[in-house]
């Protein structure tokens, strides 16, 4: 279903009643998935928009639609799009890809020397990601601050994070730097050559960490290729 009157737009305090349906809405996508997300509560979701720094999508009739956020790391030296969320009715519309394109040009602006990174689960998420020049990369190359790994305290995988120094877990790790980087058609293209075989290897580092999950309790040659694979199992 194709949905012509959605708006996209940067989130200003104006838009500030969203934020508890935004917030509940990413509590239990993610429950659906059976994943885990860093839990931001409706007035962090507020300040994001009344500072300007997240994207939200809405209808000409004032229906909400999606929403993401910046936030900063590392003495401004990292920055991460995070909470990417869609409401239900809205999904496979294509409307996610627009919102991510627009709050990776949001980032750019306002931080324009910063590494943008993100953590994923999904391979939709990765697509758009590379769309728009994101590598597959290893923890190692995401920012240290302590601040944004206590972020991961309220997801369920925090555990299997913890156990592996923080240098792997569920989640897929992707960076753009601004410095250093291939450009979107490259790393378009890498993704879309090698789209099976990063599928493949999710699957395989998510049977991996399952059979870690039981254990605890009792029971291709491409330069970004080779960096997803040891992202996974290192």
């Amino acid at each position: 279903m194709e949905h012509l009157d959605i708006i996209i737009r940067t989130a200003t305090f104006a838009d500030v009643d969203y934020a508890t349906i935004i917030t509940n809405e990413m509590e239990a996508s993610a429950k659906a998935r059976g994943t885990g997300i860093a839990k931001r509560s409706p007035d962090y979701i507020a300040l994001k928009m009344e500072e300007g720094k997240a994207v939200i999508a809405v209808t000409q009739n004032g229906d909400w639609v999606g929403f993401c956020y910046i936030e900063a790391w590392g003495d401004e030296k990292y920055v991460a799009n995070s909470g990417l969320i869609v409401a239900p009715a809205f999904r496979k519309t294509g409307v996610a890809k627009k919102i991510k394109e627009a709050i990776f040009k949001l980032s750019r602006k306002k931080y324009p020397e910063a590494k943008i990174f993100g953590l994923t689960t999904g391979l939709a998420v990765m697509k758009i990601n590379s769309d728009l020049g994101y590598e597959p990369v290893t923890y190692s190359e995401l920012t240290d601050d302590e601040q944004f790994w206590a972020g991961c305290k309220s997801c369920i995988n925090y555990e299997i994070l913890m156990s592996k120094d923080r240098k792997n877990c569920m989640c897929t790790a992707m960076l753009y730097d601004p410095k250093d980087h291939y450009e979107p058609e490259e790393t378009a293209q890498d993704f879309k050559t090698h789209s099976k075989l990063y599928e493949r290897f999710m699957k395989m580092k998510k049977n991996k960490m399952l059979r870690f999950i039981m254990k605890a309790k009792g029971g291709g040659g491409n330069k970004m290729v080779f960096r997803q694979m040891m992202s996974w199992f290192s």
